[in-house]
């Protein structure tokens, strides 16, 4: 799943449980296997998909503090300010569940 606008190119953002761009009122709902991750607090909130194309990502061995499971995919955000470090999301092969470095 792109966070783009199919019709105008412009970035999609969650409202209301959908992807909406707010360039052109285009809306889109997101798939069953993609995570929504929103960062509360925000006006803009930061969104985060993990498309169901996990075998593009890089792989790392973590246990899965749901299922147990030794492999996640992962990808690096920066959350706070530049001088922060960065935050690692983490995603579970085997169950989907996803969590954030501790």
């Amino acid at each position: 799943m792109s966070l783009f606008c199919p019709k105008c190119k412009a970035l999609m953002f969650p409202v209301e449980g959908v992807l909406k761009c707010r360039k052109c009122e285009f809306e889109k709902v997101p798939d069953e296997d993609s995570a929504i991750i929103i960062k509360e607090g925000q006006i803009d909130k930061e969104i985060l998909i993990l498309d169901d194309e996990l075998r593009t990502l890089p792989t790392t061995s973590i246990e899965c503090p749901k299922c147990g499971h030794n492999k996640a995919a992962y990808i690096i955000r920066q959350m706070r300010a530049a001088d922060e470090p960065s935050t690692r999301i983490y995603r579970c092969i085997k169950c989907a569940n996803t969590w954030r470095e501790q």
